[in-house]
């Protein structure tokens, strides 16, 4: 159960490094993202085909540009973590009981 966790989280990493670097650098392709983040290229493929079936991304002729939803997105991002850690206590709580 936990490896699945960590895998799902790695997984959830990835597409956000992913999905900052389009906001950041938009339009970008692939071979940039690969070389500033240091992932595969095919990791970084699988992450902007999700990204972009999620409405967060649009393909162009010249790399992927993020939509509206990315940004609020990214605008959301450190109080859904904040919430997240919130939860994890309040688990972390009841286990100790």
């Amino acid at each position: 159960m936990f490896k699945r966790i960590e895998n799902e989280l790695e997984l959830l990493e990835r597409h956000i490094i992913v999905l900052q670097k389009v906001i950041k650098n938009a339009p970008v392709g692939i071979r940039r993202i690969a070389e500033e983040t240091k992932i595969s290229r095919h990791k970084i493929r699988y992450s902007l085909r999700v990204l972009e079936q999620k409405g967060m991304i649009t393909p162009t002729a010249h790399g992927a540009s993020p939509t509206e939803k990315a940004i609020e997105f990214q605008e959301e991002l450190d109080q859904r973590i904040e919430r997240i850690k919130e939860r994890i206590k309040e688990l972390e709580n009841k286990i100790e009981r």
